[in-house]
């Protein structure tokens, strides 16, 4: 059963930590680049929200240049990317802030994309949800990797209706690309 934040239709955010960083020398946190690994596993997260039909309708994303790499990555795996917007407030958020994002998404938005960082996204995962399917909380609070998506569903008729334990964690999952040549 689907953890009621009040009257209204399903809707879902969709959590996601930026692919693996590099740390190149002399580079400030905020410009720092996906590794190798990450420029594998943004595609793959990119596809497996697709297999798994939950594209968005709206994504928000951190200013982060390893968020950005990860949304482009991911966005063109789909036929047609959502629109998205680039949000400062995002990069190194803790729950407030992020629910402070959230409760202004609209309300014709029915799922939407939020790409970041931990331990805000871990946080707010665990926050938000009120039970999970499975075994998608203790996942959550044993590791929430680079590349993982968290699918978390909730009824409402506004995302500022959004609060601590109203949402069902429906899923977690960790895509990883595969070595060698990807269509990126």
């Amino acid at each position: 059963m689907i953890a009621r934040a009040g009257a209204g239709p399903l809707r879902r955010l969709v959590v996601l930590r930026h692919a693996k960083s590099a740390w190149p020398t002399g580079v400030a946190d905020h410009e720092r680049p996906l590794a190798p690994r990450g420029r594998r596993d943004a595609p793959a997260a990119g596809r497996a929200l697709a297999e798994s039909d939950c594209l968005p309708d709206l994504a928000l994303c951190s200013t982060a240049v390893r968020a950005r790499q990860t949304w482009e990555l991911a966005a063109r795996q789909w036929g047609t990317p959502p629109p998205v917007r680039f949000e400062r407030r995002l990069y190194g958020a803790e729950v407030p802030e992020l629910l402070a994002v959230l409760h202004e998404v609209p309300d014709r938005i029915r799922t939407l994309l939020l790409i970041g960082h931990n331990p805000g996204l871990e946080e707010l995962v665990l926050e938000l949800a009120g039970d999970s399917l499975d075994d998608a909380l203790d996942d959550v609070r044993t590791k929430f990797p680079t590349s993982a998506t968290a699918v978390l569903a909730w009824h409402g008729d506004s995302w500022d209706a959004l609060a601590p334990g109203t949402a069902l964690l429906t899923g977690v999952t960790v895509p990883r690309g595969k070595k060698g040549k990807q269509k990126d």
